[in-house]
């Protein structure tokens, strides 16, 4: 669009901008670190998450997207030597659910096809529809540098992969053993603690009576019933007054009549339910540790299909779980051994990815030694080589170190990093190959890839707070044991998304918002200046739209003041530098005003505080630039030409360093603008020529 174009048009459009502008920066080449001019020197690294493959632009996106974007623009401006580098995670289970719902649309399974032809399935769908999410974020303004996209099964980072867990192996870290582990019977494979969503649903707590050999009985409280058929034990807390008389005793397991151990252990809580507990290690994680300390047997009676198994009592193999529970609560009853039941409402644990209610089975699996890794996690947080931000996700973070128990990496699905073991047919679990990310991307184990050289360890790190365990922590042990070096220095955990009235946004709910329906109808910079004005520091967001609309009308008020202050200045060259001498009260006071800003906004983006330099950039440009000083100067340009060549200065000199601090907020109408102001100079230590506003020289 043309000068007089932006003086004649009375409202800005971003759709006549957007796409444009993006060419612009894409053909400068200036997301590229290396093409920089030679004033940025020092490097500033971020990397994206990887969004799985599968995914589309959410909100949550959106967000975090908008506040790497904020920090690299703002850095290169500074003239630092910036790379945000792109890519995407393979996802293991979620890449293979989509793929296997399209084959049952096409009336095959995974298995029609067999483990080599499914992967080749998956590879094209990844050609197809992989690449989505990385289109959109460029539809955001993201100042990637795309030429360093990664994708985490690319042949470089499969190496990386496999060099991790053979050194892991060779220092026997990594082991295979049978123990229990989280099951989803949907997408048949193990899962870790971290990769389960919990439901809160109503069922009930059974009181069952174990009658005690030598007379009496203890009463159990259960929730699961069906999973009495594997109990080893009952157990009761040591310090319980109620059954210490009772502890050694043997009680006999109702309808099974199998002989039981009463014991004794403190991990069992005195308020459930009785304060009795049946111990069942092959399906409960705690019953598990139970049974090791107390050397019990472990008996399994519930599958892989989620399916009543073995010879434990007749009439029950092959009943799904639930068909066996209703089953085991009338015989209890018709043989007077169910005391009572009551509602309960409790969490369930289900499958992240299908939300299919997830069974506790013994599996044989390949595992991570986590004792010495957590403590190469937990020193540079503690040592503040590593900060969180907020502060208060340190703590929580620190907390799960502490008790971390052993990962269980390995997973029976085909879509993933095979386990590079001959004959192994599992795969890794897709947070073992993430946890490299920061420098696996890089180059690494290559250790003279020049990008791991200039760009790693990276500096930031902007995140979800639900991953602060399954990713952040892993990132930082898996740095340090390859590297030797941090991944990064500071955690940014930004808030989570809600609705308005608070709720968790869903897409299947209906409650998730598209940002590209925004940048649609309003356009990429009030979108973002939207979602970032809204950012004040709490840890969650109830996202308001309103304030989308006020991006819009504050692109419309940068539009109209930028035509107001074109329409004083002659189409030639002009000076801009800082205005100097004899100044009118007015004049001060913009000037005055203009450098608090600039000192407010780097104040807060150095704190990432994003909300709050949004809420300041809008103050002084709204308020103290438009509705005072551009009014003011239409006064003082009817006074002396020397006064009015001066207002003029002052006008095209505000107007300039505003639009350089909103860059980083609302890049595209800010460069739009900036490539219609006739600089004939530029300041001392610049590039030497104008070219985009990206890179003009921020100012301190």
């Amino acid at each position: 669009m043309s000068k007089s174009l932006l003086i004649s048009n009375g409202a800005y459009e971003p759709k006549q901008v957007e796409d444009k502008i993006y060419k612009l920066w894409e053909d400068s080449g200036f997301f590229n670190p290396d093409k920089l001019p030679k004033r940025h020197k020092k490097p500033y690294t971020i990397v994206i998450p990887p969004p799985n493959v599968t995914g589309e632009l959410h909100i949550g996106h959106a967000l975090n997207a908008t506040i790497q974007d904020i920090l690299i623009r703002q850095k290169r401006m500074q003239g630092y030597k910036t790379l945000w580098l792109p890519g995407t995670d393979h996802a293991g289970i979620a890449t293979q659910n989509v793929v296997e719902k399209k084959l049952i649309k096409e009336g095959k399974s995974r298995f029609d096809l067999g483990r080599e032809k499914f992967i080749e399935e998956v590879l094209r769908w990844k050609e197809e529809k992989g690449n989505i999410i990385l289109t959109q974020f460029k539809k955001l303004g993201s100042s990637c540098d795309w030429s360093r996209t990664r994708f985490t099964m690319d042949k470089n980072y499969e190496e990386a992969v496999k060099e991790a867990f053979l050194q892991y192996h060779k220092k026997g870290w990594i082991y295979q053993g049978k123990r229990v582990v989280n099951w989803c019977k949907r997408c048949a494979t193990s899962l870790s603690d971290l990769e389960l969503e919990y439901a809160e649903e109503k069922g009930k707590l059974w009181h069952i009576k174990y009658p005690v050999k030598g007379g009496g009985s203890i009463i159990v409280a259960t929730t699961r019933p069906e999973t009495m058929l594997g109990d080893t034990a009952v157990a009761v807390n040591p310090k319980d007054e109620r059954y210490k008389k009772l502890i050694g005793k043997v009680a006999i397991l109702p309808l099974v009549n199998r002989e039981i151990q009463i014991i004794a252990d403190e991990s069992v809580d005195k308020d459930f339910g009785t304060g009795a507990v049946k111990v069942t290690p092959a399906h409960d994680l705690n019953d598990y540790q139970i049974g090791q300390k107390h050397k019990l047997e472990s008996i399994q009676v519930i599958n892989e299909m989620g399916k009543i198994m073995g010879e434990v009592l007749s009439g029950y193999q092959g009943l799904k779980v639930l068909e066996a529970r209703e089953k085991i609560v009338s015989e209890l009853k018709s043989q007077n051994f169910l005391e009572k039941e009551e509602d309960y409402t409790h969490q369930v644990p289900k499958c992240y990815r299908c939300n299919t209610t997830i069974e506790l089975i013994p599996s044989l699996q390949w595992f991570l030694k986590m004792d010495k890794l957590a403590k190469l996690a937990e020193n540079p947080v503690k040592s503040g080589k590593i900060k969180f931000h907020p502060k208060s996700f340190q703590k929580p973070y620190l907390d799960w170190l502490k008790n971390v128990k052993d990962w269980c990496i390995s997973r029976q699905i085909w879509w993933g990093h095979k386990i590079p073991i001959e004959g192994e047919e599992s795969v890794l679990d897709t947070w073992f190959s993430s946890a490299l990310w920061p420098f696996a991307a890089m180059g690494w184990p290559d250790k003279n890839a020049s990008d791991l050289k200039n760009f790693y360890p990276t500096n930031v790190l902007s995140t979800a707070r639900d991953i602060v365990n399954q990713w952040v922590a892993r990132m930082i042990f898996s740095g340090l044991e390859f590297t030797k070096k941090i991944p990064f220095e500071d955690v940014y955990i930004h808030a989570t998304v809600l609705t308005r009235e608070g709720q968790r946004m869903s897409k299947s709910l209906g409650t998730g918002i598209d940002p590209l329906k925004f940048v649609d109808e309003f356009g990429a910079d009030a979108t973002r200046f939207g979602i970032a004005f809204q950012i004040m520091g709490n840890q969650d967001m109830k996202f308001v739209t309103d304030n989308i609309l006020m991006g819009k009308k504050f692109c419309n008020k940068i539009w109209n003041a930028s035509r107001f202050v074109l329409g004083q200045i002659d189409s030639k060259m002009i000076e801009i530098k800082k205005p100097t001498g004899k100044l009118s009260l007015v004049d001060k006071k913009i000037l005055k005003s203009l450098e608090k800003t600039i000192k407010s906004v780097n104040r807060d983006l150095n704190l990432f505080k994003f909300g709050k330099a949004c809420h300041a950039l809008y103050d002084f440009f709204w308020h103290d630039f438009c509705d005072k000083y551009i009014e003011e100067s239409k006064k003082q340009n009817n006074q002396l030409p020397a006064q009015a060549e001066k207002t003029k200065n002052i006008l095209t000199y505000v107007l300039l360093n505003s639009l350089i601090l909103l860059h980083p907020f609302m890049p595209f109408i800010t460069e739009e603008i900036y490539q219609q102001i006739p600089i004939k100079n530029l300041p001392a230590g610049r590039h030497g020529k104008k070219e985009c506003i990206m890179i003009e020289e921020w100012p301190n």
